[in-house]
């Protein structure tokens, strides 16, 4: 099953790196602007959304959750680089720059998903999509309160792994939602 886990993944990145990459055509890194903490709410803003269409089950703008979880997965991406390229890289990245940053994150963050996921004997094949959506936001709001706290932890792991696991978590959403 791990291998089936492998190609999924890749699919829905897939589609979620042709979104990135086609914004980054259309409005540069823009995104480099904002700090961390803004990205954060960024993805708390989508995670939230998604919860209240599962509960609601309506929509009045038209979008439903899987367009949300896509932007959770990308927000998580640019959080992570935001992270570690700091403001001694320019703003503005070369697409194919981006491209290589955002491929060289996402293949780390899929690498910790299967050592994890081969620990865990894939689990999250039995959750509800909404028990993905509940953690999203339980990792937001850990993110907020290292990020209050200057990004010192005393027994957590830090900001980036947080990032990491909601990116994982909502590629396991849209693997089960069908995207891949």
């Amino acid at each position: 099953m791990a291998a089936n886990t492998s190609l999924e993944y890749d699919q829905v990145i897939a589609v979620c790196k042709s979104l990135f990459i086609k914004k980054t055509k259309d409005y540069g890194t823009a995104w480099r602007i904002l700090r961390p903490a803004s990205i954060t709410d960024q993805i708390f803003i989508k995670a939230q959304r998604i919860r209240t269409l599962e509960e609601k089950k309506v929509s009045k703008v038209g979008e439903g959750v899987t367009s949300e979880y896509i932007g959770i997965i990308n927000y998580c991406v640019m959080a992570i680089l935001q992270l570690e390229l700091g403001e001694d890289e320019p703003n503005e990245l070369a697409v194919d720059v981006t491209e290589a940053y955002y491929d060289e994150r996402v293949q780390e963050t899929k690498d910790l998903m299967m050592d994890k996921n081969h620990d865990y004997g894939e689990a999250w094949r039995d959750m509800r999509i909404s028990s993905l959506t509940d953690l999203i936001l339980m990792k937001i709001l850990r993110v907020k309160q290292i990020e209050d706290n200057d990004g010192q932890t005393v027994a957590s792991e830090g900001i980036k792994a947080n990032y990491q696991d909601m990116l994982n978590y909502a590629v396991f959403a849209l693997i089960k939602l069908g995207v891949a």
